[in-house]
């Protein structure tokens, strides 16, 4: 059954505005009703089991009632639940609880009984080995070889496959935790990391800021650590921390930046963890430690828009939170905007108009593929998973609505919009409408005439870009189309002062019908097919297999077998699967690399190689 009775009573009531503030967006992802209960603080007490693949133990919350219910509605995923208690009369009590229906997007509805006086509620529970947010590396997929590593991935809604929890973006708790893991490894969260190399096997930390469920991240392996400042290090596998460290020395001044635009830094620490090839995102914004891939150390700093935009997010995103998935334009498309106001403010202009074309030539594309609904900002998702309809639309197109509001009311009126906009909204949850409302207000209405709520509503509720949209362009790829025409013409490239974006636009814009003998000529001049930019790298196996040059395969393939990234793995598998020979080739790599891979690549992955039976 898809929802119960209790859940059309959540949607009457938050249509009738039952909710706070913070809340007011309807989640159709979760079972939680903050209306009713909520859980403003977590108490995690976990053993971290490598031999099972499991985390077991408790999650523990306080309660604050916002109604007469006695029952606290969480979502789960895959958990087994071993008992709940509650805290009354000053001890823990067994109490009741019960599992809904398995939901193939949401999970299971935990109902679990609180009773009318109890304060705390205790859940025991351990985790499944095909937990959607985790992933457990052998030591042999690790780079040491010696210890096994494990880490998290909770957003959008994968939290509730390892805690069981109100997992929604409308909630914000502060947390406590302790964690035990196997002698001689190293355990992080988003949460106060001790610089201690000390690895006893017992770790505590404390989140003392309110963030939403998606924010809380655990790790653990044989990480090395590096510091860059005071108030920045890099974790990680001892074979990398070096090179990131080198990689990222600009993170501190990248700080210093964001917080002279829109002011300071809210989260004490930003450090950095790398993680194994199989992580499936560049970067995940966790707070205090953001998570990072090894494919953007590039060995020449090229790639460090990443960083910039992990860091905005505790601005845009960790500070001020979408309150619905609905909503993640509210997260994305102001952290993309703020990463290029960060890269502008470090590199230039131009390196920052570079970036924004590159993206508006990936939305382009994007919205080429993608159903005309979907290309809206507040996207009505109904519960497909989020992870099913992730685009560069609440990315690009959020940044080109942002980038648009800057051209109509100027950069100054805009930045001082920002600024309070992350200061009366500071660790609060909104939704579009709420957003809306105070745009209205904050900035349309001071300045009348410059911007109607009409042209608002189109930029957010219709599809594809108003034809007013910025188009960026750049004067540095103008440069590079030119030489470009030069060089099949059988000139010379002058690429010596080339970015990786340079490069990018060059082998991305190359007409698909270009001889195999330029692209043997091309490799020979410039190695590209034995480069080590992972994003360099995936650009020319790309246009390698659509003009099937049998010289870069065997790099195709150990390319495939040692990167888990999901955007550079994926594009080339929905390219292999477009002819049968490569789709046979392409499903026993695959089939190689499956067990390296984490379970959300495994899942977009098999739906670009397996539906086409």
């Amino acid at each position: 059954m898809l929802f119960s009775k209790q859940w059309f009573l959540f949607i009457a009531m938050a249509i009738v505005g039952l909710f706070s503030s913070t809340a007011a967006a309807e989640d159709a992802h979760s079972y939680a009703r903050l209306d009713e209960v909520s859980t403003p603080h977590l108490e995690l007490d976990l053993a971290i089991d490598f031999d099972r693949k499991q985390l077991r133990g408790f999650a523990e919350y306080s309660l604050q009632r916002h109604s007469n219910s006695n029952l606290l509605y969480l979502d789960s995923s895959q958990l087994t639940i071993d008992k709940a208690e509650i805290w009354q009369h000053d001890q823990w009590q067994p109490t009741k609880f019960s599992l809904g229906d398995v939901h193939p997007s949401l999970g299971q509805e935990l109902i679990v009984d609180i009773g009318s006086t109890a304060t705390k509620v205790r859940i025991h529970y351990h985790t499944a080995t095909t937990a959607s947010g985790l992933q457990w590396l052998t030591p042999a997929q690790t780079a040491g070889k010696k210890h096994p590593f494990m880490f998290s991935q909770s957003q959008p809604i994968h939290s509730r496959s390892w805690i069981p929890i109100q997992d929604t973006p409308a909630l914000r708790l502060t947390y406590n935790a302790r964690l035990t893991t196997p002698a001689g490894l190293l355990a992080v969260m988003s949460a106060d990391n001790s610089l201690s190399d000390n690895r006893d096997g017992e770790y505590f930390f404390s989140m003392p800021q309110a963030i939403p469920p998606y924010l809380i991240a655990i790790a653990a392996g044989d990480l090395a650590i590096q510091a860059i400042s005071d108030k920045v290090a890099v974790f990680a596998e001892q074979y990398i921390v070096d090179q990131a460290a080198w990689e990222f020395a600009d993170t501190p001044a990248m700080i210093e930046a964001t917080e002279a635009m829109y002011g300071p830094y809210r989260w004490d620490r930003y450090d950095l963890l790398i993680l194994p090839p199989s992580f499936p995102f560049g970067g995940m914004e966790n707070p205090r430690l953001s998570f990072i891939t090894p494919t953007v150390v590039s060995g020449d700093r090229s790639l460090i828009n990443l960083i910039a935009h992990e860091l905005a997010h505790s601005w845009s995103g960790n500070l001020v939170t979408n309150a619905s998935w609905r909503d993640l334009w509210i997260n994305e498309g102001f952290t993309s905007y703020v990463e290029n106001r960060i890269m502008e403010a470090l590199f230039g202009t131009e390196r920052a108009v570079m970036e924004q074309a590159l993206g508006y030539q990936d939305l382009l594309a994007n919205l080429e593929l993608l159903e005309p609904n979907d290309t809206i900002l507040n996207i009505d998702l109904g519960t497909r998973h989020p992870d099913d309809v992730f685009s560069q639309v609440p990315y690009v197109k959020g940044q080109l609505f942002l980038m648009y509001l800057e051209e109509q009311f100027g950069r100054e009126t805009f930045d001082k919009f920002l600024r309070q906009y992350f200061d009366d909204f500071a660790f609060q949850s909104i939704s579009t409408a709420q957003f809306k409302a105070y745009l209205q207000r904050e900035l349309l209405a001071k300045h009348p005439q410059v911007v109607s709520m009409d042209k608002i509503n189109e930029w957010i509720h219709q599809p594809g870009l108003p034809e007013d949209a910025p188009k960026p362009q750049s004067d540095a790829f103008a440069k590079v189309e030119q030489q470009m025409n030069r060089w099949l013409k059988g000139g010379a490239l002058q690429t010596d002062s080339w970015t990786t974006h340079e490069w990018l636009h060059f082998i991305n814009n190359l007409p698909l019908d270009i001889s195999a003998d330029n692209m043997a000529r091309l490799d020979r001049e410039f190695n590209l097919t034995s480069i080590q930019n992972s994003e360099i790298a995936h650009a020319w196996l790309k246009l390698s297999i659509i003009k099937k040059y049998e010289p870069a395969r065997d790099r195709l393939r150990s390319y495939l077998l040692t990167i888990g990234r999901n955007k550079l793995v994926s594009p080339l598998y929905r390219e292999l699967a477009k002819t049968p020979d490569n789709l046979k080739w392409a499903r026993a790599v695959y089939e190689q690399a499956k067990p390296g891979y984490h379970p959300l690549t495994q899942t977009v992955n098999e739906a670009l190689l397996y539906n086409k039976d």
